[in-house]
């Protein structure tokens, strides 16, 4: 009986704790619960479609145009540019065997399908060989053309196929304006293809060149240059070549904010004599000029003549150097104070006054001599 009692206790318990359970999942008209609303289960299923929509969609189609513009432009201007390396050859002093070892990398881009190459003159100086390296890795021998130092230039040349070759469309660096974006491609620190934006902080500064002498109208970007950008293009939004990218201003030695630029009007002029004399062909009055500032200590602002060489555009235009005369006292020569429209004040204002013009071209010479202005008409001769 005991047993009996104990089976029928616990088949009751489970029949009532079952019909317990039905009532709780199916409660009656009394029994109060909160239902989810259908608008909450829409907002849900709208979240969960935002997110599928949202992960199916492309990175790329989520750029901005500025972005998109800028991407553009790398990828244009990409194949234009190139990574040089130059070596020199050093012989051992005990075996006399002769070993090539690195000496210094750059940046240069493609000026024509010929395959000229244009850099910085400091790249390659004092290197003995260079290669140039493709945007598509394919690495040339490069052969040196022509270089001008006091414009820091260089034109290399290497025998790649023409397919392989782009050309950088040039701009126009008269039309630049403060302010406005520019671009900068190279290998910093032998980085392949580096792109960095800026703006042009500044115009008409001057830096001086390989040779000493000053090189004006130089382009100040803030877009960062570091070494192995030399020689590197200096880009406007069309993508066309505005400057070439030459030094930096920076106690350290890395970038601090302020790069320079040579203007591309200076690489049009300079490069294509390069191309075809190996050389830029510069004019020459054929005089040879004060290094002492003495027309400074006479209280006159220009440069004095020391000597005008015979038979020299300076001896027909009758230009008078500095001489002794009879009676052993030194008469100065004549002071330059202007070269057409271009004030004189140093020997490097000569020098860049008259390169802009050509061999055979007439100038005018505005001279003090013995206290007088006079102005001597010049024809230019070619420099040797």
């Amino acid at each position: 009986m005991k047993y009996l009692f104990g089976i029928v206790l616990m088949v009751g318990g489970f029949l009532l704790g079952t019909a317990w359970k039905n009532q709780d999942q199916n409660p009656g008209d009394d029994q109060q619960y909160t239902p989810v609303s259908a608008e909450a289960t829409i907002s849900e299923s709208e979240e969960e479609n935002s997110v599928a929509n949202l992960a199916s969609v492309p990175v790329r189609s989520r750029l901005t145009s500025d972005e998109k513009a800028i991407i553009s432009l790398f990828e244009d201007a990409a194949p234009s540019t190139v990574f040089i390396a130059t070596s020199e050859y050093q012989r051992d002093y005990w075996s006399m065997d002769v070993s090539e070892i690195p000496k210094g990398t750059g940046t240069g881009f493609v000026w024509s399908k010929e395959g000229h190459i244009i850099t910085n003159f400091h790249v390659i100086r004092g290197a003995d060989r260079a290669k140039v390296t493709l945007s598509d890795q394919s690495t040339w021998d490069a052969t040196l053309v022509g270089y001008e130092a006091s414009k820091d230039l260089a034109v290399l040349k290497i025998d790649a196929p023409k397919a392989k070759l782009k050309p950088i469309p040039l701009g126009d660096s008269e039309k630049l304006k403060v302010g406005q974006f520019v671009f900068a491609i190279g290998n910093p620190f032998g980085l392949d293809q580096t792109l960095t934006t800026g703006v042009i902080s500044a115009l008409g500064r001057e830096i001086e060149s390989v040779s000493g002498v000053p090189i004006r109208g130089v382009i100040q970007t803030d877009a960062a240059i570091n070494p192995g950008n030399s020689g590197g293009p200096l880009i406007n939004s069309s993508g066309e070549l505005i400057g070439v990218n030459t030094a930096i201003y920076s106690p350290s030695g890395a970038y601090a904010g302020i790069g320079f630029s040579i203007p591309v009007d200076e690489v049009k002029w300079a490069v294509p004599q390069l191309i075809e004399f190996g050389k830029v062909i510069r004019p020459t009055m054929g005089v040879e000029l004060d290094a002492y500032n003495i027309a400074k200590r006479v209280g006159v602002t220009g440069v004095m003549v020391r000597n005008v060489y015979k038979g020299s555009a300076a001896e027909k235009a009758g230009v008078f150097p500095t001489v002794r005369n009879r009676r052993g006292e030194i008469e100065l020569g004549d002071i330059i104070i202007a070269i057409n429209r271009d004030k004189i004040s140093t020997r490097n204002d000569v020098l860049l006054a008259i390169e802009k013009y050509q061999p055979g071209e007439e100038i005018t010479l505005k001279v003090i001599r013995a206290g007088e202005v006079k102005e001597l008409p010049l024809i230019l001769d070619e420099a040797r």
